[in-house]
């Protein structure tokens, strides 16, 4: 599209990517460059602060509170050297186009473009939903201008999330730990997960039985012969199924009126009901009708993509940001489910080509968003363009990750045009009566779908593994009412009521969109962010939250509610919405929220409390840091209290009685005071809910609390087996000794706590008078004479190499170089995404996934026998995505000292080191946090 005669336009994108993918839509007058993404931000430390501004109360904060919250913002370092050169361009060119986001994060960009480019050039704003020639030349002819309420809503958001972090997370260094962080969408996501953990913990699980019968008619017509049907109610009143109890005890629920029926009474029925005649009593026919689903929102595409593909939230983005980026898929940040008139046409067109005419609709069909507070005037995702690509199209264009999800918005986009998928249901009712005059009613159901529609095209998956899919069929034979069956079978089967199960990225991607919290653009950061925070762990998909989460919250909850509380959280985002919409001004909400104000825009339960400052420093010393950081378990038979505590160097079980639990801390120990003997620390990866009275029995008594072996036959010392900050080990008197690798803290006996206490071992003495040792080490089991040291084969040689052996070893040349290999722990295939062998290592951080070009550590709760491919795979992209770990520069050698000062120096040095030998060294006091908050 060439510019106007002699004019030079400056497009201004945010990747390079993009800037690539536009340029070639553009004529020779118009120079495409990148922005890298945004190009200013408040100052992120003290270092990042201009020096006219260090001297400001508010410079910390990067927001002058006094002076209409005016922000301080400063080109970020890694930008600097692009925006040299963006603005060299801006002086070389006639017009500029910010050709960003449609969205807010984009409008701020383009404004911050403005401000630090300063431009003497005509600006223009210029926005598109999808990388194609035809939008690009749109846009380019249809320009508008920098949406300022778009700007002060995002400048808003920032700014509101600057002051919650750096004002609340102080408040958890001091209380819980150093270095942690809360932030305004994190902390409430957080506040669920622990949440439904709390459920789980409190979860006791209750068993009941039920009947299933497989049933035979006596002159199969159409359908099947036998089909099954469950016991639905006994004497007319309801078999219990889970619905029925009360997750917290386990009892049937008051006022249920159900019959719970146990495994003696289970079997005793279907004993019976053996033999005996059944009667279908009630046929219930209806017909079956599904329409399709909405197009792709950010949202469900983050919920399907995991589902169906396995892959995390910053997984599902960052590949769509590619497809979009290359021109392949329409804007992936949006609530809106609309389709354009030209997306439609061009469903409906493609849906004809491949499934027929019957596939497509009389009308086309037209969606309604039902996500709290939709905003964002795009379109869904879709295919881009007016002639939507086939995956077999694309397939040797894209790379493996990137296929699967453009597939699957393929899929959903041409789904979301075609019929119906209709067929019936029918709904079964049989009785028999029981040698003991029993009425036993039981039940089917059965499902035929006479044309599956959309279902061709597209079936939706579900959170629950065992959900029935949308298109499964139960087919039932022809059935009518007083016809007359008989029982082939009668299996009394029991099942167990299950605890709510945990979220995964998916599920609380959801959970947030369903309360208003968070937006598009933010729900993967929020998933990645509470895990590199350390609130959340991932066990395959499922989301545990750490102990130190639950302290946080806990704090919180007590002390801050209002600042975690869901309705809260999303009035917050009602009025950044509203800011946008140019309904509230940005400066009066930010008082409210901070100063507090009973006429303000913010939040009134804050504005009277005294806004978010007060809020958080007033009472402040009314925060007992013990009570935060202990987590009640419960009370064991012996009347003692059992908690987890958080400590410095993680989370440990403490039990006492309650008097005991409100002991004041031995002196130097700090908050991490207590018994020792009443203390055993959590093995990692074990979740918060797998703490029962079971385990915890166990931890103290066998797996990592203080247990006496017996007495030591050459001191009389007792031996004892404990648990330290780096495993178990064996102490007696002033000796101490790790367990080997091949041993169990279970199972270890006095003999070989003897045995570990006899390291290092006196093997005998060398011809030449040097005593030779065997003992275990960093790197494993190995002889030592003098400074030379050669290893052993096995832990078991430690305690039977003889001082011939052991001089043998140490005669042979060393091994230069590394060792040998060890073999793999596991070998799991190719890389779904990059067809390269997949092996897991033990290294000497601990087991790790490789490529052979790439390596991922395995995450805590993961173990290499339970490691699927999917997830190695997705733990290596993020490796991949990161790029190579930049190299350490080599450090500068000193300069050599002048030979005129050396004496001096070296004589005072030695004055320096006698002096030190002489007089003890003072412990250094402890120093203050100086962490930057996080937000």
């Amino acid at each position: 599209m060439p510019s106007n005669a002699g004019t030079t336009r400056l497009v201004i994108v945010e990747s390079p990517a993009k800037a690539k993918t536009i340029s070639g839509y553009l004529g020779p007058g118009y120079v495409v460059e990148a922005s890298f993404g945004h190009v200013r931000d408040l100052p992120r430390n003290a270092a990042d602060v201009p020096a006219k501004y260090k001297g400001e109360p508010w410079a910390r904060l990067g927001v002058d509170v006094d002076n209409g919250f005016h922000a301080l913002y400063v080109v970020s370092a890694d930008r600097r050297q692009q925006i040299s050169k963006l603005v060299k361009l801006a002086k070389e060119v006639d017009e500029i186009f910010l050709a960003t986001d449609e969205d807010r994060e984009g409008e701020a960009i383009a404004w911050h473009l403005v401000e630090t480019l300063k431009p003497k050039v005509p600006v223009k704003r210029m926005v598109f939903h999808e990388i194609t020639k035809p939008a690009i030349q749109a846009a380019v002819a249809n320009p508008r201008e920098i949406d300022r309420d778009l700007v002060d809503a995002q400048e808003a958001r920032r700014i509101l999330d600057r002051l919650y972090g750096y004002e609340v997370s102080p408040v958890l260094w001091k209380k819980v730990m150093p270095k942690l962080s809360a932030g305004r969408v994190q902390s409430v996501a957080t506040r669920i997960v622990v949440e439904r953990e709390r459920q789980r913990m409190a979860f006791r699980t209750a068993e009941y039985w039920d009947i299933l019968a497989t049933l035979a008619v006596a002159k199969p017509g159409e359908g099947p012969r036998t089909f099954n049907a469950t016991l639905v109610a006994l004497n007319g009143d309801r078999i219990a199924t889970g619905k029925d109890f009360e997750p917290t005890t386990g009892r049937v629920r008051a006022g249920a009126g159900v019959v719970h029926l146990d495994e003696s009474g289970a079997r005793g029925l279907a004993a019976r009901l053996a033999d005996r005649p059944f009667t279908v009593t009630r046929v219930e026919e209806k017909p079956y009708r599904r329409r399709p689903y909405a197009p792709f929102i950010t949202s469900t595409l983050q919920q399907e993509a995991a589902r169906k593909l396995r892959f995390s939230s910053q997984q599902t983005m960052r590949t769509a940001q590619r497809l979009y980026e290359n021109g392949y898929i329409t804007y992936m940040r949006t609530d809106s489910v609309n389709l354009s008139e030209t997306a439609i046409t061009a469903a409906r067109r493609q849906i004809v080509e491949l499934y027929g005419e019957r596939s497509v609709p009389p009308e086309p069909r037209r969606y309604t968003g039902k996500v709290k507070n939709a905003q964002e005037a795009h379109e869904a995702i879709r295919p881009a363009g007016d002639n939507f690509r086939t995956p077999g199209d694309v397939a040797k264009e894209l790379s493996a990750e990137e296929f699967k999800l453009y597939e699957l918005i393929w899929r959903r986009t041409i789904a979301s045009q075609m019929t119906d998928a209709v067929g019936s249901s029918v709904s079964v009712r049989i009785r028999a009566v029981s040698s003991a005059q029993e009425e036993a009613d039981f039940g089917a159901t059965g499902k035929t779908i006479t044309d599956p529609g959309f279902l061709r095209a597209y079936v939706e998956s579900s959170d629950d593994e065992n959900a029935e899919a949308e298109d499964a069929e139960r087919r039932l034979p022809t059935l009518v009412k007083d016809q007359p069956l008989t029982a082939d079978e009668l299996v009394a089967q029991g099942h167990h009521t299950q605890p709510p199960s945990r979220y995964t990225e998916a599920s609380l991607v959801k959970a947030l969109e369903e309360l208003g919290i968070g937006r598009p653009s933010t729900y993967a950061s929020i998933m990645q962010t509470i895990q590199d925070r350390g609130y959340v762990v991932k066990r395959g998909q499922a989301m545990i939250p750490s102990f130190l989460a639950f302290a946080v919250i806990g704090l919180m909850e007590r002390h801050y509610p209002r600042l975690i509380d869901y309705d809260f959280t999303a009035s917050m985002e009602n009025e950044l919405d509203e800011i946008a919409g140019g309904d509230h001004a940005a400066v009066d909400f930010l008082t409210s929220f901070y100063f507090g104000s009973a006429n303000g825009t913010g939040d009134q339960a804050i504005a009277h409390a005294g806004g978010l400052k007060k809020l958080v420093t007033e009472n402040l010393s009314e925060i007992d840091a013990r009570s935060v950081n202990s987590i009640p378990l419960f009370t064991d038979d012996e009347g003692r209290e059992v908690v987890v505590r958080v400590g410095r160097y993680g989370p440990y079980l403490q039990r006492a009685l309650p008097d005991e639990q409100q002991a004041p801390a031995p002196s130097g120990e700090g908050e991490e005071g207590g018994s020792q003997g009443d203390r055993a620390p959590i093995p990692e990866g074990l979740a918060p809910d797998e703490l029962t009275p079971e385990k915890v029995h166990e931890l103290f008594l066998g797996g990592g609390g203080e247990r006496k072996l017996g007495d030591d036959p050459s001191t009389g010392e007792p031996i004892l087996l404990k648990s330290g900050r780096f495993g178990p080990y064996v102490a007696s008197g002033e000796r101490k000794s790790s367990l080997l690798r091949s041993q169990s803290p279970d199972s270890l006996t006095l003999e070989q706590a003897l045995q570990l206490l006899s390291l290092p071992r006196l093997v005998g003495v060398a011809p030449d008078g040097v005593e030779v040792f065997a003992n275990n080490g960093r790197y494993g089991p190995y002889v030592k004479r003098g400074e030379e040291f050669r290893s052993l084969e096995s832990e078991d040689k430690m305690f039977t190499v003889t001082l011939d052996e052991a001089l043998a070893l140490l005669a042979a040349p060393k091994t230069r170089g590394r060792r040998a290999a060890a073999p793999p722990l596991r070998e799991m295939g190719a890389d779904p995404l990059t067809e390269k062998p997949l092996v897991i290592k033990d290294g000497r951080f601990g087991p790790y996934v490789t490529d052979g070009e790439f390596n991922a550590s395995l995450r805590r709760g993961q173990t290499p026998e339970e490691l699927t491919l999917e997830q190695a795979s997705e733990m290596l992209a993020e490796k991949r995505a990161k790029g190579p770990a930049p190299k350490k520069k080599a450090a500068k050698k000193a300069a050599p000292a002048k030979k005129t000062t050396a004496a001096k120096k070296t004589t005072a040095a030695a004055k320096k080191t006698t002096a030190a030998k002489k007089t003890p060294a003072k412990k250094a006091a402890p120093k203050k946090a100086t962490s930057t908050p996080k937000e």
